[in-house]
């Protein structure tokens, strides 16, 4: 799994054995030291946007750790359902229950359950306050 990292994010609640980031926006030089020190990251990725906003020293301290940077673009809201909700609803849908049905099993509205089966890009969820991405 990746986890994305902003200026809010609390690095100490980030597992040891992550090995991929997302930086949604530019963090301060400290904050990334911290991460490169503790955990085992190996790469990470961020906006075009963001590569262009993020400093040249910092850049160079990512280079200097070994750590890969890649450019991708990760657009969207992360779905606000648990994993576990979200494996439940599309399973309901295909024992052909109605998605009005599915809302009151679930207790998810029914325009959340129809964004989730028709629409939803489901490479990233929300655990608590941390992104994550399950691509």
């Amino acid at each position: 799994m990746k986890y994305a990292i902003d200026e809010d994010t609390n690095i100490s609640k980030i597992p040891r054995d992550t090995e991929e980031v997302h930086l949604v926006r530019p963090v301060k030089k400290e904050k990334l030291e911290e991460l490169l020190k503790n955990k085992s990251v190996k790469k990470i990725t961020l906006s075009e946007s963001c590569l262009k906003r993020l400093p040249r020293k910092t850049r160079e301290m990512i280079k200097n750790n070994n750590v890969e940077i890649g450019v991708e673009k990760r657009r969207g809201r992360a779905l606000d359902i648990s994993l576990e909700k979200m494996l439940e609803i599309i399973e309901l849908r295909k024992d052909f229950q109605s998605i009005r049905e599915i809302e009151r099993l679930t207790e998810v509205p029914r325009s959340t359950v129809h964004y989730l089966l028709k629409y939803a890009d489901r490479g990233k969820i929300k655990k608590g306050k941390n992104v994550i991405y399950l691509k």
